[in-house]
């Protein structure tokens, strides 16, 4: 097991959503201890299954199963060309009732329900159970099951997540540890997100020399119910669950207009049309990259009449729609 140093700690009562614009990871302790959820965290699973249920109204989810032998980590099979884990369509209160049984078994397999929208499986219930988010409209989620392993991925979105039931070990690295992490790929994803293909816990050196530079970067906390955390944008993150039934509800937000793309859809793109370019005009892109995205300067412009200035002035939601149109244009040449 590796040693991480500990995520910085701050009190609910001094918790303000302003901290989350400091892009740097942190734990909020007793953030939802007021929860009706939190509070059923130390009954049994079948009242807190009847919580749960008095929402729901039959939808039907997506859930994630391993056999025992499989391991409860939601990764690739020793072959690396197939997942560790099956999907399937099922219901709510068949995944709580599996759960609930497989505290009986000696080697249970693990049963998992991913990031499903709370409006959808539970509607009305982040009533009693929300946190005021004056300012930003985060999209609410549910994630339900026993003993899991989430290995290290990234989210573009800014992320609080908030252990209701059961605790959770999260270990988090920068961004920009990437190259330390040896990333998987794109297109085959355990969960729709790539992961690192390293075993952060019990690393493998002669695979992935390069993970010793990240182990210095590395940071850790448990939560217990009640606990939260703050996970900026494109931090590398694991999520350990531990005890026989852990929920966690978490908030995804960006703080940018609802008209701008995903940037991982402009990465997938340039991976595509610019990456396997000749070296000398990649390094013409990357200039013209700098110059009208990473360095941009609005200045720069001010040569062009504001009515044609078009995408290299201030883009909008009009202006949005115009370059959308552009890209499936000539992405359906």
């Amino acid at each position: 097991m590796m040693d991480y140093k500990s995520l910085k700690e701050i009190d609910a009562l001094d918790f303000n959503l302003d901290e989350t614009k400091l892009n740097s990871p942190f734990v909020i302790r007793g953030l939802a201890n007021d929860w009706p959820l939190v509070k059923k965290s130390g009954e049994s699973i079948s009242e807190i299954s009847k919580y749960l249920l008095y929402y729901y109204e039959s939808n039907r989810v997506i859930a994630f199963a391993n056999k025992y032998e499989d391991g409860n980590k939601f990764t690739y099979a020793n072959s690396n060309n197939r997942k560790s884990f099956e999907q399937l369509e099922s219901t709510l209160d068949l995944i709580l009732e599996t759960i609930e049984k497989s505290q009986a078994i000696e080697n249970p397999g693990t049963i998992y329900m991913g990031s499903t929208s709370l409006d959808y499986v539970l509607p009305g219930f982040e009533k009693e159970n929300t946190l005021l988010t004056e300012g930003i409209d985060p999209l609410k989620s549910i994630w339900i099951g026993n003993k899991t392993i989430v290995p290290p991925h990234f989210d573009v979105p800014d992320n609080i997540a908030f252990v209701c039931t059961g605790s959770r070990k999260f270990t988090l690295f920068p961004p920009e540890q990437i190259q330390n992490l040896y990333m998987g790929p794109i297109e085959f994803t355990p969960a729709g997100q790539p992961i690192s293909m390293v075993d952060i816990e019990n690393p493998d050196f002669t695979k992935h020399p390069n993970f010793k530079h990240a182990i210095e970067s590395g940071l850790s906390a448990t939560l217990n119910p009640g606990d939260a955390i703050f996970i900026p944008s494109l931090w590398w993150h694991q999520v350990e669950s531990f005890g026989d039934l852990n929920i966690l509800i978490n908030y995804w937000w960006r703080n940018t207009p609802s008209f701008m793309g995903n940037p991982m859809d402009g990465l997938l793109h340039s991976l595509m049309s610019i990456r396997d370019l000749p070296d000398y005009q990649k390094e013409y892109w990357k200039n013209l990259f700098n110059y009208l995205i990473f360095d941009y300067k609005e200045d720069n412009f001010s040569h062009i009449p504001e009515d044609i200035i078009g995408s290299l002035g201030k883009i909008d939601d009009k202006q949005a729609r115009v370059i959308r149109s552009m890209l499936i244009s000539n992405l359906n040449r």
